[in-house]
């Protein structure tokens, strides 16, 4: 099912399928991508229980079970139920069942909550544990946005600006999607900026470790306007187009990564791990701003 929420500047299409965006528009401009399987089909996917993937698709959990999740968890292939909606907000709601139960061995209600404000689109990831112990999770966003923005320019017009200078020695992704701890490029040398090579992406994302920044920002090079990020909720922002010189560029913050080669199998030890007391509701925001 699809549903709109509006602002008086912007206006926002969701789907109960996956509980994902798919269409933000200001002013008659569409700014998120559009779904073109020549290059990728997705558009905001949400992710849940994980972020990026598991080494075999696998983990072992403390207490002896095992995780077996697919890349980025199943949150974003599953039917939400709309718990509400009004004009400008609406709130999905994912109850975990005999099948989740198979692959995550944890009760829970995940919900997903959308709110526009002015040009402002909150995207509320709200966790609630209902089984009775320590959940471990993870949670992040995917939305990719059109690049270039309008008619007329190109791709490599377009930059990427972080709020403050970066140094980001980025490990490489692997086929299995595994982060090499040891193959590493720097991709911010000290400075905030990014400009736009399809070639960037011809090995995957660029995972930008516990960064200094609060929030990124999609741009044409000579323009202060565009699409905004703000993540100060999430330790880690990955900045991803296809390999096959997409039109895109999406801007994902994670509260985890996939596994890396460095780590262990054991869920509980990954990077970022969330840990949530029986329960217990917790909620994670980042939002979106065409500016």
């Amino acid at each position: 099912m699809k549903n709109n929420i509006q602002s008086e500047l912007l206006t926002v299409t969701l789907d109960s399928a996956g509980a994902g965006i798919t269409s933000i528009k200001r002013d008659g401009i569409e700014y998120l991508w559009q779904a073109d399987p020549e290059y990728w089909s997705g558009q905001a996917p949400v992710m849940f229980p994980i972020c990026g993937c598991l080494r075999n698709g696998k983990a072992t959990l403390l207490n002896g079970k095992t995780v077996e999740l697919s890349r980025h968890g199943f949150a974003r292939n599953r039917d939400f139920i709309v718990k509400n909606v009004s004009e400008n907000e609406v709130t999905y709601e994912l109850v975990s069942d005999e099948e989740t139960l198979k692959a995550y061995p944890f009760p829970f209600i995940f919900q997903m909550n959308y709110k526009v404000e002015d040009n402002h689109l909150f995207i509320n990831h709200i966790v609630t544990n209902t089984g009775d112990e320590t959940m471990p999770y993870f949670v992040g966003g995917h939305p990719a946005f059109n690049c270039p923005a309008k008619e007329g320019e190109k791709f490599e017009d377009y930059v990427v600006e972080m709020e403050t200078t970066e140094y980001a020695n980025c490990p490489t992704i692997s086929d299995s999607g595994v982060l090499l701890d040891e193959d590493r490029t720097i991709r911010f040398d000290n400075t905030s900026i990014l400009p736009a090579q399809h070639d960037l992406f011809y090995h995957d994302a660029l995972c930008l470790e516990y960064p200094k920044s609060n929030y990124a920002i999609l741009r044409h090079k000579d323009s202060q306007h565009g699409v905004r990020v703000d993540f100060d909720a999430f330790d880690f922002f990955q900045i991803w187009s296809s390999a096959n010189d997409g039109p895109f560029i999406a801007l994902e913050p994670w509260t985890g990564t996939a596994t890396t080669s460095a780590e262990d199998d054991i869920f509980e030890h990954k990077r970022g791990v969330k840990l949530l007391e029986p329960g217990k509701t917790e909620t994670t925001t980042y939002t979106i701003s065409i500016i």
